[in-house]
């Protein structure tokens, strides 16, 4: 390939909260790490493991936060996924033999029994049930790059006034990801992208050279970035700060505009475990009788109608093998005026999405990205593909400016962390983040036998931080399960605090917790300090 006119970055940012309940059987939440798995994960392990077989030259970045590795490497989880996969399985077979006779669903019942097989060969037979090792596996050829995201996905902004907090989620996810991945973490994702003037010098201290931030973060930055979106630019504390572009973001999140939107696609929301009789889905649901998504979905999105029609497989993928066309094309022509207009600094387009985008929400996500890099690497040669990490060592003098606060959310600030149903949060958690301070500095030299109560207090703060339960309380979905987990965490690290500064310590309670809230083994309670 001649040398490139410009560069498209694709990022996909993996992450969940952590959720793990050992004193439950089953547990309707643990599905969420289930079903990412079986439908993006894997998926995307075969489309890199195709793409390097083939010879395809290509460059991905992916984000996999501490919770999600944390729970992809849980040996209960584990084994709990196998239970799983398991069931569907066999629900799968059931299915083939039912639709023997309907033949616009028996092909897709064989369908989902192969990917279901698949899931659970890739799953335990070549990685041994520990599908990071995978992801590894493609970093350590080149072709992927992880970066790490704030530890438990907290909300950077929000905790601005507690510094302390702000470095052990940075901290702590930098070590974490060097115990995973065997070396330091060159980029972050800033979790929703979040962030505020001044989180790079705690970024500059763990020795992270890059993170993204929304379009309106560059733009607004001062002063006003030359290139735009279209290059790096390099904070004060010269860590890089990549900006998402809009159309190619646009082109595949948009509701009405975007790919995933196309009638011919899978419908997500129609399901056996929804549409059978009950007596039939009876053993692949909940215990409790109520019905779940089973992930085996037999329509099309149709149409703005309640009547759906069958989905056809092959027409669907001709149109994700279109998709992608249209997406390349696009980016040639933005790279061309773009490489026209900047001189001599090839651009390079920031396309950042959700991982469970790929394969979950959009079942075709999967085999678009494998047609877009397909296509990429043998049907032009305007642009390449490129990790930021190889953008900033190509082209290392980019212009100092100073991003504004922004992130990715509804708006683009803080709209969804911070608003009626979730605004009660936050005295509670910088309250305790205070708290855990005074702890850190009052015990850091000598811990006297205090070491594990305030390493476990650790964890409590850093799970009761997550963003994601601010987020559900705003969207309204498992509404009672996150207040619940708010409310369990900090009410632990405070009774934890209590013990520890009455010197009188509960260890058959403290016992039991360490074993639920297990995350974290080495967490130490001095990255507060």
């Amino acid at each position: 390939m001649k040398t490139p006119k410009g560069y498209l970055s694709l990022v996909l940012h993996a992450h969940l909260p952590y959720v793990r309940h050992p004193e439950h059987e089953l547990f309707l939440e643990e599905d969420w790490l289930f079903e990412a798995i079986t439908e993006t994960y894997i998926p995307l392990i075969n489309v890199f493991d195709g793409l390097v077989r083939d010879g395809v030259d290509f460059r991905m970045t992916m984000s996999m936060s501490p919770t999600l590795v944390s729970m992809l490497t849980d040996g209960l989880l584990q084994e709990r996924y196998m239970r799983h996969i398991n069931k569907l399985v066999e629900l799968a077979e059931k299915e083939v033999e039912r639709t023997r006779f309907q033949r616009e669903f028996h092909d897709l019942a064989l369908m989902y029994h192969w990917r279901f097989s698949n899931a659970r060969d890739v799953f335990a037979n070549r990685y041994n049930k520990n599908i990071v090792t995978a992801f590894k596996e493609f970093q350590d050829r080149g072709v992927l790059e992880i970066i790490t995201v704030g530890a438990t996905h907290g909300w950077l902004p929000l905790m601005e006034s507690v510094p302390n907090a702000v470095r052990a989620q940075i901290r702590v996810a930098a070590q974490h990801y060097e115990k995973n991945f065997g070396r330091r973490p060159r980029g972050i994702w800033l979790p929703e992208c979040a962030y505020y003037p001044g989180v790079e010098k705690i970024l500059r201290e763990e020795g992270i050279r890059y993170f993204l931030v929304d379009t309106h973060g560059v733009l607004h930055a001062a002063p006003r970035p030359k290139y735009g979106i279209y290059a790096p630019i390099l904070t004060p504390s010269m860590v890089a700060a990549f900006g998402r572009n809009i159309e190619s973001s646009k082109q595949v999140w948009s509701a009405n505009e975007g790919y995933p939107g196309d009638p011919n696609y899978r419908d997500f929301y129609r399901d056996v475990g929804y549409d059978l009789d009950f007596n039939y889905v009876k053993d692949y649901i909940q215990p409790n009788g109520l019905r779940k998504l089973t992930g085996i979905k037999y329509y099309k999105i149709t149409g703005k109608t309640d009547h759906k029609e069958p989905y056809n497989q092959y027409v669907a993928m001709e149109k994700a093998a279109e998709h992608a066309g249209n997406f390349m094309f696009n980016r040639e022509k933005q790279v061309e005026h773009l490489y026209g207009v900047m001189g001599n600094k090839p651009p390079i387009i920031v396309a950042p999405y959700d991982a469970e985008l790929y394969g979950h929400w959009w079942h075709e996500g999967p085999d678009w990205l494998n047609f877009l890099l397909r296509k990429i690497h043998h049907d032009q040669d305007v642009f390449k593909t490129i990790t930021p990490s190889e953008y900033l060592q190509m082209f290392p003098k980019n212009q100092v400016c100073q991003p504004s606060m922004s992130s990715w959310g509804y708006k683009g600030y803080a709209e969804v962390w911070l608003e009626g149903s979730n605004d009660w949060i936050y005295p509670h958690l910088v309250r305790a983040a205070e708290r855990m301070v005074r702890l850190g500095g009052k015990y850091s030299a000598s811990a006297n036998g205090m070491e594990r109560p305030l390493n476990q207090a650790a964890r409590e703060l850093l799970l009761a931080q997550a963003s994601d339960w601010a987020f559900i309380m705003k969207t309204g979905t498992t509404v009672e399960y996150a207040v619940k987990r708010t409310n369990e965490h900090i009410t632990r690290f405070n009774k934890i605090a209590d013990q520890v500064e009455s010197g009188n310590i509960d260890y058959e309670w403290l016992n039991h917790v360490e074993g639920k809230d297990n995350i974290f083994p080495d967490v130490n309670f001095r990255v507060y300090a």
